[in-house]
C-alpha cells in the first residue's frame, strides 16, 4: 500500500483495502439485482435514464460530468437510450448549439419498475441480516453517499 493510504487517520492500508474490495462486490451485486439487463440499455444506460429522470432536462455534457462518463462514451449510451424510445432530445433554449436530454414516458415507467424491483429484492436481502447488521448498513449508507458525491 501507498503512503497515502496510510495517512487516513486510525484506519490501516488493510482496512481500505478490505472496504475497496467490498464496495467492488457489492457494486457488482447491485447491477444483478431485480431482471436481467432491461432491455439492450445495459447498466450504463440505466444509470443515465435514472439520472435524467431524477434532475429533469440536461445537456448531454451536464449528464457526462454527473456519471463520470467521457462524454463520446456516453453520446453512444444516449444514442441508444433515443433509439428505444427511453429518452428524447430537444433544443436548449439557452443554447441553440445544444440539445437537452429529456426522459420520455417509457423511459420513466423503466425507471420506476426497476427501481421497485431492485429495491424490493434488496429488502428481501436486508431482511435476512440481524437487526445489528441492518441499522449498521443504514447508518452508512449517508457516509457512503458523501464519499461517492465528492471529487477527490
Amino acid at each position: 500500500m501507498s503512503a497515502a493510504v496510510t495517512a487516513v487517520p486510525g484506519v490501516t492500508a488493510e482496512e481500505v483495502a478490505e472496504l475497496y474490495v467490498t464496495l467492488a462486490r457489492v457494486r457488482r451485486w447491485l447491477t444483478r439485482l431485480g431482471p436481467g439487463d432491461p432491455a439492450p440499455i445495459g447498466p450504463s444506460g440505466v444509470s443515465a435514464l435514472a439520472e435524467v429522470v431524477r434532475h429533469g432536462p440536461v445537456r448531454l455534457s451536464d449528464l457526462a460530468a454527473r456519471e463520470r462518463i467521457a462524454p463520446a462514451t456516453l453520446s453512444r449510451v444516449v444514442a441508444g437510450l433515443v433509439e428505444h424510445g427511453h429518452l428524447g432530445r430537444s433544443a436548449d433554449p439557452d443554447d441553440a448549439r445544444a440539445a437537452l436530454l429529456s426522459a420520455t414516458a417509457a423511459g420513466r415507467q423503466l425507471v420506476s419498475g426497476l427501481r421497485s424491483q431492485r429495491v424490493d429484492d434488496l429488502a428481501a436481502r436486508l431482511r435476512r441480516l440481524s437487526d445489528e447488521d441492518r441499522t449498521a448498513l443504514l447508518a452508512a449508507a449517508p457516509a457512503l453517499a458523501r464519499l461517492v458525491a465528492s471529487d477527490g
